[in-house]
Order: C-alpha cells, then sequence, then structure tokens
C-alpha cells in the first residue's frame, strides 16, 4: 500500500504546463515543449521489495536488465553503474527544460565534478510550480512561530505568488543571474521565498545565519561580492527580539559593494532606513504574481554557504543546480521514507547546511508539507518539541544531539504528557550521538516504536551520506550512522600513512568516499584551488572528509570527530584559527591557542590558551571579559570560549610548533595521559598549565 501510494504521489506531482502527463505517456518517452518526461515507471506494477523503501525506479532498472534480491544488491550497482543509477533518478525525479546528453564527468585529480550535462532546470520550477500545480491548496510550510499555538500555513499557491513576486522584485532592482544575493533572516516563510526567488533568476544565494556577527556577516559578503542584502527588521526567538537590520546595518559600513537592502517586517517595530533600504512587502505588493523562470544549465550555482575551515578565512562551498537538487530529493525521501500527506519537521535553521538540504530543497522538490521552526527547544519549557509534534501531528522529527543531550537532563513528563503516537521517524544531525542521547530519543521519544535514523553528513556532500536507512527491510537498527546511503562508498584511510587503506571491520581511520556523488560541492566560491588541496589532496583518488570513522565488526560506521583544527560546537563547525584571529586583535593578547574539550550538552566546548604582552596592567578578569565579547561580536555568540586561561607560555616543540594535543588532554582533565613531554622546548610549563586548568575547573 504504501508503495502504492508513492507511486500515486509521484504521478500527481508530475504535471507539464498544468495538464497533467499520463504515466503510460511518460514510460514511452512522452515529451511536451520545453520539458522532457519526469517520471518513468509505471505506478501499475512494482518490483520486489528489497529496500525499506518502496523505490518505483526498480521496474525500470529491470527493464534495463538489472535485478536486484537485496537492498545491497541495489547499493552495489549504484557503485558499479553510477551514471545508469543516477541518470535514472534524475529523469525520473527531476523535471527538466531539456534532458541532458551525459551523467558526469570528474577528475578529482583537478576537483571537478560535473553531472547531468546539457540538462537544463529550474529549481524553484522543481520545488513549487509542479507541486502547485497538482495541488494548489496542498500545505508547502507550516511557519512554527516563536510562541506555540501560533502556527501559520502557507500552501503550495501560496509560495508560487510569494516568490514570483521576490523574484521580480529583485529583477525591477536589477538583480540577475548570476549575482550573489546575501540573505540575513529569522526562519519564515519569506526567507524560503527568498531562497526560492533566487533560485528562480538565477541568482546564487548565500544564506547567512541570523546570529552571525556584523563582521562576520560582512566577511561572507566581501568573499561573495554581494551587491543584494534581504533581511528582517527583527527576529523573535525564545522571548527574546534580535536587531537584525542594526547588524546589517553595521555589516554594510564594511562593504561597499552592497547597492540595495531589502527589509522585511517581523515585528514591524521601527528601524532606520537609508537611501539603499527597500521595504520588501512593500516593494511586492507592486509586482505580479506570475514570473517567468530563468532557464539554467544543470552545473549553474544554485548557492553558496559559509562554513569554518581549519583557517582562519571561512569557506564559500558552492553547489550546483541538478546534482544538489536530487541528491537533496533522494534522501529527504528515503532515509526519512517520508509517504504523501506527512507532515515532516526539521528544526534546524535555515542559515545551515541541514535548513537548506531538510527544511527547504528537499522537502519542496517532494511536494512535503515542512514545518520553519523558529523558536527554541526549551521555550516556553522544555516540552517544546513534543508539544508542537501532538499539536501539528508531526510524522518525522528531525533534530540536533545538542538539543537531545539538553532535554535527556529534564524529566520525561515533558515528553510523555504529549501525545507522540503520529511520530513515524526520529532524525539526529550535527556530531556523532552518544549512547545515553540515542537511548532517550530511542526508548523515550520515539516508544521503541520509531525508526531512529542518526545521520552524517556535511556542507560538503550536500546531503546525508551515512545512515541507518534505507536499508534492508525491516533491518535492525544500532547506536550510529552505521551505513553509506546510494552512491557513497566509505573509505576509511590510514591517518599516518595516507597511501593505506584500512580493510576489514574493527578498524578506525581517516573517513574518505572513494567514490563521486551528484550532491558534493563543487568548488569553494573564488578559490579552487584551496577546494583541492582540502578535500582532494590529503588522500589521492578519494574525497577527504576531515572526520575521523570506526568501522566495528558488523561493518556499520562510527564517526569519532574531527581530524583538523576544526570544533564542533553544537553542531555548528568552528575553525580554532577563526576564534584565534579574532582574540589575537586585543591589544593585551601575544599568542593565542584555542582547542575543544567534551561538553556534555554542546558536545565540543571551546577552550582558549592566551599569552598576554608583557608589561599589561588591566586585569585578567576584564581582559577575559573583552575576549569573549570580541568574539562575540567577531564571529558570533555560539564562538565565545567557554572557557579561558591566562598562561605564560604554550607546550612547543623546539622548532616552535605548538602541541595542541597536550592542549586537548589538558581541558579533557586528562593530564595523566599527556606521555613524554621532556622533549618540549619547556617541559615545565606543561605543570603550569595542568594547575591553572585546576584552578578554573574549580571555579
Amino acid at each position: 500500500m504504501a508503495g502504492l501510494q508513492l507511486g500515486r504521489w509521484l504521478g500527481q506531482t508530475c504535471k507539464f504546463s498544468g495538464i497533467a502527463g499520463t504515466i503510460s505517456a511518460l514510460v514511452t518517452g512522452f515529451r511536451q515543449p520545453h520539458f522532457t518526461r519526469c517520471i518513468s515507471t509505471s505506478s501499475l506494477h512494482w518490483a520486489k521489495q528489497v529496500s525499506s523503501v518502496h523505490i518505483p525506479e526498480l521496474e525500470t532498472f529491470e527493464k534495463m536488465g538489472y535485478t536486484f534480491e537485496s537492498h545491497e544488491d541495489l547499493h552495489r550497482f549504484s557503485l558499479r553503474e553510477p551514471d545508469k543509477f543516477w541518470g535514472t533518478f534524475a529523469r525520473s525525479r527531476l523535471r527538466w527544460y531539456e534532458d541532458f546528453d551525459k551523467v558526469s564527468e570528474v577528475d578529482w585529480a583537478e576537483g571537478e565534478n560535473a553531472w547531468f550535462l546539457g540538462g537544463k532546470i529550474n529549481v524553484s520550477v522543481n520545488c513549487i510550480d509542479r507541486h502547485k500545480e497538482a495541488n494548489p491548496d496542498r500545505v508547502a510550510l507550516i511557519w512554527e512561530k516563536d510562541e506555540p499555538g501560533q502556527e501559520e500555513r502557507i500552501t503550495y499557491k501560496q509560495l508560487y505568488e510569494m516568490t514570483n513576486q521576490i523574484a521580480n522584485t529583485l529583477r525591477s532592482h536589477g538583480v540577475k543571474k548570476g549575482d550573489r544575493v546575501a540573505i540575513y533572516m529569522p526562519v519564515s516563510p519569506l526567507a524560503v521565498a527568498s531562497m526560492m526567488a533566487c533560485a528562480r533568476i538565477g541568482a546564487i544565494h548565500s544564506v547567512v545565519f541570523a546570529g552571525f556577527s556584523a563582521d562576520s556577516l560582512a566577511s561572507r559578503i566581501r568573499d561573495g561580492d554581494a551587491q543584494t542584502i534581504i533581511t528582517s527588521d527583527q527576529a523573535v526567538r525564545g522571548g527574546k527580539l534580535i536587531d537584525l537590520k542594526k547588524t546589517v546595518d553595521n555589516a554594510v559600513s564594511q562593504c561597499p559593494s552592497i547597492q540595495r537592502v531589502f527589509v522585511a517586517q517581523r515585528t514591524g517595530n521601527p528601524v532606520p532606513m537609508s537611501k539603499i533600504d527597500i521595504p520588501l512587502e512593500e516593494a511586492m505588493a507592486k509586482e505580479s504574481t506570475e514570473c517567468q523562470p530563468e532557464i539554467l544549465d544543470s552545473e549553474d550555482l544554485l548557492f553558496m554557504l559559509y562554513t569554518s575551515g581549519s583557517t582562519g578565512t571561512p569557506k564559500g562551498l558552492s553547489h550546483s543546480q541538478a546534482g544538489y537538487l536530487l541528491y537533496a530529493t533522494l534522501t529527504h525521501q528515503m532515509v526519512f521514507d517520508y509517504q504523501p500527506d506527512d507532515v515532516y519537521a526539521c528544526v534546524a535553521d535555515i542559515g545551515w547546511i541541514t535548513g537548506h538540504t531538510y527544511v527547504v530543497y528537499g522537502p519542496l522538490s517532494n511536494g512535503a508539507t515542512t514545518v520553519l521552526f523558529e523558536s527554541t527547544p526549551t521555550y516556553p519549557d522544555p516540552g517544546r518539541y513534543w508539544e508542537m509534534v501532538q499539536r501539528l501531528k508531526l510524522n518525522q522529527f528531525y533534530g540536533a544531539p545538542t538539543a537531545i543531550r539538553l532535554l535527556l537532563k529534564y524529566d520525561t513528563s515533558y515528553v510523555t504528557k504529549y501525545d507522540r503516537s503520529t511520530l513515524k521517524t526520529l532524525g539526529c544531525v550535527g556530531e556523532p550521538l552518544n549512547h545515553e542521547a540515542w537511548e532517550w530519543y530511542n526508548d523515550v521519544v520515539g516508544e521503541k516504536r520509531c525508526s531512529l535514523a542518526d545521520t552524517w553528513w556535511q556542507t560538503e556532500t550536500g546531503g546525508i551520506a551515512i545512515s541507518p536507512r534505507p536499508s534492508s527491510p525491516e533491518a535492525v537498527i544500532h547506536h550510529g550512522p552505521m551505513t553509506p546511503f546510494f552512491g557513497i562508498e566509505p573509505v576509511l584511510m590510514n591517518d599516518m600513512d595516507n597511501t593505506v587503506e584500512m580493510t576489514g571491520n574493527s578498524v578506525s581511520g581517516a573517513l574518505c568516499v572513494g567514490k563521486p556523488w551528484p550532491g558534493i560541492a563543487r568548488t569553494i566560491y573564488g578559490n579552487h584551488q584551496r577546494y583541492v588541496e582540502t578535500y582532494f589532496k590529503p588522500y589521492k583518488g578519494v574525497y577527504f572528509s576531515g572526520d575521523g570513522a570506526h568501522r566495528d565488526r558488523r561493518g556499520h560506521y562510527h564517526i569519532t570527530g574531527r581530524m583538523d583544527d576544526v570544533i564542533n560546537v553544537s553542531g555548528h563547525r568552528i575553525g580554532t584559527a577563526e576564534v584565534e584571529d579574532a582574540m589575537d586583535e586585543h591589544p593585551a593578547v601575544a599568542e593565542t591557542a584555542v582547542v575543544g574539550f567534551p561538553h556534555d550538552i554542546k558536545g565540543e566546548g571551546i577552550y582558549a590558551y592566551i599569552i598576554l604582552k608583557d608589561g599589561i596592567s588591566e586585569s585578567e578578569e576584564d581582559i577575559i571579559k573583552e575576549l569573549k565579547q570580541m568574539v562575540r561580536q567577531k564571529i558570533a555568540a555560539y564562538a565565545v570560549p567557554d572557557m579561558i586561561q591566562i598562561t605564560p607560555g604554550l607546550p612547543k616543540t623546539r622548532s616552535g610548533k605548538i602541541m595542541r594535543r597536550i592542549l586537548r588532554k589538558v581541558c579533557a582533565d586528562q593530564s595523566d595521559e599527556l606521555g613524554d613531554v621532556t622533549t618540549l622546548a619547556e617541559p615545565s610549563i606543561v605543570e603550569v598549565i595542568v594547575n591553572n586548568h585546576k584552578k578554573i575547573s574549580q571555579k
């Protein structure tokens, strides 16, 4: 029955210029002007189920002469015949203006990844138009506002009109294909429509998390050479007002490239308006609700999203149109087993890749009803998520380990007093979910009856790469991400010898991916060489994720953490160099070393070791306060160090290299595991650092 429902749904999503295309015509390759077929399988006949999700494309594969006895067979096929695998799904799940003539062209030595070459597409058409045509009154977005019980529902027709008005507004003010548009907004329908409007006219959006400081926003605007910003007067989160426009004004003062700032109303409170500021809703009201979409090449850039790296400069990872959208579409539908009429919620902010892929692009491409969560997990109390599950009758819930670890500290009555019987799938993303949190999430929230998808992926991968689902039917879910998605081949490399692969089970190593997939980011904006050196130089012939992993005795994967100088705080990657650069600007600071340490709630916390210049009269307490404020101002509140130690020196080798391994051991309360320190330039400094840490920890 589930498979039949999926077939009906896929058929409903496939309409050309408002005219329903019949399934039988599509199977025979029927074409309407400007569009190729968008479903290549029949809803009347089904191949046997070999996976935990129904895959109608199996019939197409069988017509090609391929048969599958198991989910593992299908996964092996996706690795062995990637062009047939991805090409079939691209034609069946996406709507094209022109069919592609080549599935892939990849050269990882040069960092070249191209998919569906020659294909012409528009992402907003795939995410909105085809679903508006099939069912205009279907709810696309449920805006779960900060105050519970004040949700708003936006249909596909309303989202279509809103998107077109913003797209026309952008065009009327000179924004064109290839231009970069910065979006600094709260989670809201207007934010989603702004992303879709950029996609509709071929502009490249750069969504910046609306918690970043003016300096961080400005650096991203300058790097992308954006000329346009879309923002809001304020944001509302956890009962507090956040002055977004004020932050944007401070950023614009550092960015001479900015020509226009569109200001939406969230609270309606007055904010200063300058000559380049344009009230968004007023401008939209003058525009038509119809907008001719730009016909784009499959490899044109869709968006850029900044993430921290091991250097002080955030990198603008750039994703293309078709490859990203297909991967988002498939992973959303298959990992969460999304079915028609489900109500799906990912509670991530749209400023992160999770919000891009699993709040916006994946769900909308699948014609889903997706929740936009504006609030916090503890507002007005720790039952907020589960009250929302009951009220909205959610079927899938995708959250972060940070929130799970936080909520399990409270009495279970905050969960159990709400009806969660509609939940079918729970998901988690960000950093490894520890056993205690996994069991609470599975046993208490999911009542031991929901599938729990603890997922691993990155901004770079575009979507979920390792997850317990999809899998063999009824496969048992264990702790951890477990198994790779279709087309993903995890490879563990020896981190001491980058030419040696760690084979077999019960081994650990650097987590790499051995085969190309369409969702991978195409470049670092404006710096392709950095892209190549970061992801394809460390281990020849494979993509290096920067993470370490362990493959257990079952062959399941467990993520062991970052292998570079990146800290994962509440699921947000922060480069240690970025924090160090911010604090080094303090006039009293001579040198800084930042590392991560285990944190019960956030996964990792930030610990800073500071050496002061000689002759500083200011108190250490005041300096520490100022350093925290500088990080808050230059990066964001979540990047502020949890602990700062003022120290006379750092553990360095005789060549001057800081031994961060020792610093990590100290702040993790593992001083008895430091090993031999006698080879350091000044071995005695280690004892000083250990004693300082003990004093700080006792405060």
